[in-house]
């Protein structure tokens, strides 16, 4: 049997490394345009930065490794031009001496990745203006900044990437602008969360401006559609990707929903010979089971893995993806798992939210606070989503939500998850038991929260409500919400008998534990409506500061 692959790096080498540990027999063949075959694209903004300081740790393995290795002929610089999947035919070109030739399979892996997206901008062709999506680029801004020593960059997009070599260039000691089309930063995290990431940006000294329009980029700056320039001599597009199916197109192959090749559970294309793995496929939620398109390193070198498995007899299946990412800004770490509230409300969900803050471990031991948002079904009890700002241990607490939230579990399953705990490492209950907790309060126990928007919302209403701020009167003094009474936790059941228990009422504190208490003497006390606020005082100020 013959294999062909076209394209390496994560999705394409996993292909082949799993089809040889499962053929001996099999002649495995990879086409790849580029130079470089494997290796770290995430790490491509910290050797920017400098933090990597050998451009070598970032591209462990070339064609020599994997012929070795795994009897795999990797051929760089060979564009596949076209494919016949009737004839089972490829036509090659060997981009260093100008040769275009034909080659057959048996059968064919298509890997082909993902390109950056570049708006249409007006002079967005700039010898300084970038993209980062593959090591060439990457080694084209690093000689750039060697040679040119820019002063200040714009950053057009604020997702993972734009964020991650924001930071570097700022290690640079350059100065940086960051734009933002949407009206907030983190495109994936819901704006609730997302305000947290741009109040630790600008605290780092880096000007955000979102809801706007790049027009035109010229030799000294960034034209906004208001007419304003923002000075840059570097400029970096960080608008996203989209997925390389230019081939697979013209071969017949299909295409999902989102523009990315359609695959089966076994990564089988349209054409049963041919397979595809990496950015360029569509995946399915774990959740919902519906299309999506989530292009990562970890998934493209699972789906290669499952490729490989598959044309040679193997039976490893795709489970779906929870769109699962993680990221360090100076030195906050943002993570999201699982859909968002926006996503669920746009599903049909009757969603419940909550907003945690716990520190991540005793503070008499360093710990920091993290702000955990939970996204839950009010319906089934099912745990949805989990976004996470934070700083140590975040990555712990996410990929514990990750693997509830795989498995199916309800909110009130994970008080009983059986977490390491000592004080170097956790509070006694954990922040992700915390969580479950409200959720459980809220859905099955009647103990309601509202969000600072519902609030809102509420004040604006004109009906009639009560808002207790339940914190010590000092606090109170110092901040409180325009129209709360204070009337401190043990004060409550006193006070009880003078408030209208028919009407609509609202606790908070701080963070939400005393609101919650005192939500609970009221709910005991005969209240019909008792609200306590979700994340509390702090939660709110932090949502009202982005007004």
């Amino acid at each position: 049997m013959r294999i062909i692959i076209i394209g390496a790096v994560a999705a394409g080498t996993s292909a082949a490394a799993k089809a040889r540990r499962n053929s001996e027999s099999a002649e495995i063949v990879v086409y790849d345009k580029d130079s470089f075959i494997s290796y770290s694209g995430c790490g491509m903004p910290y050797y920017i930065g400098g933090e990597v300081e050998n451009a070598d740790e970032l591209t462990p393995r070339d064609p020599a490794f994997f012929k070795s290795k795994y009897n795999v002929d990797i051929l760089i610089r060979h564009e596949v031009l076209s494919i016949n999947p009737d004839q089972k035919v490829l036509k090659v070109k060997n981009l260093t001496t100008g040769e275009v030739f034909s080659d057959s399979y048996d059968k064919l892996v298509i890997a082909t990745g993902a390109q950056a997206v570049v708006p249409p901008i007006k002079g967005a062709d700039g010898r300084h203006i970038f993209t980062l999506r593959n090591i060439n680029d990457m080694n084209r801004i690093k000689v750039y900044i060697d040679e040119n020593r820019p002063k200040r960059a714009a950053i057009i997009g604020t997702g993972f990437i734009g964020l991650e070599v924001c930071e570097n260039l700022k290690k640079l000691g350059l100065e940086a602008t960051l734009l933002e089309k949407l009206p907030q930063v983190t495109p994936g995290l819901d704006s609730d969360m997302a305000v947290y990431v741009r109040d630790h940006i600008e605290k780092n000294g880096v000007p955000v401006l979102t809801a706007v329009s790049v027009v035109e980029i010229t030799e000294s700056g960034v034209i906004l559609s208001d007419g304003k320039e923002i000075p840059a001599d570097l400029v970096l597009i960080s608008a996203g990707v989209r997925p390389n199916t230019v081939l697979a197109k013209a071969a017949g192959i299909e295409l999902g929903v989102s523009g990315a090749i359609r695959v089966n559970t076994k990564m089988q294309t349209s054409q049963p010979e041919i397979y595809a793995c990496g950015d360029c496929i569509e995946q399915f939620h774990t959740v919902t089971g519906k299309p999506v398109y989530r292009p990562l390193g970890s998934t493209a070198n699972k789906t290669g893995r499952i490729a490989g498995d598959s044309m040679t007899g193997g039976d490893l299946e795709f489970r779906g993806i929870l769109g699962t990412g993680i990221f360090k800004i100076f030195d906050m770490t943002v993570a999201q798992t699982g859909l968002s509230e926006h996503e669920a409300l746009a599903l049909g969900y009757q969603v419940q939210v909550c907003h945690n803050i716990k520190p991540n471990r005793p503070e008499y031991m360093g710990g920091r606070e993290m702000v955990i948002k939970g996204i839950a079904d009010r319906v089934s009890g099912r745990l949805l989503g989990a976004q996470i700002v934070g700083y140590e241990g975040v990555d712990k607490r996410i990929d514990v939500f990750v693997t509830a939230i795989t498995f199916k579990a309800k909110v009130e399953d994970l008080f009983h998850l059986d977490l390491a705990y000592a004080p170097p490492f956790s509070t006694t209950k954990d922040p992700v038991m915390y969580t479950g907790m409200i959720l459980d309060n809220a859905i099955h126990r009647g103990r309601p929260l509202i969000t600072a928007q519902e609030l809102d919302t509420l004040v604006q209403s004109g009906q009639k409500y009560t808002l207790i701020d339940a914190r010590a009167a000092a606090q109170y003094e110092k901040n409180h919400i325009e129209t709360a009474k204070s009337i401190p936790h043990a004060k409550v059941r006193a006070a009880a008998e003078s408030l209208d228990k028919d009407a609509i009422t609202v606790t908070y504190c701080n963070k939400g534990v005393t609101g919650n208490a005192a939500q609970n003497i009221l709910i005991n006390d005969g209240f019909q409506k008792v609200y306590n606020l979700s994340g509390g005082h702090k939660h709110y100020c932090k949502i009202h500061s982005e007004k």
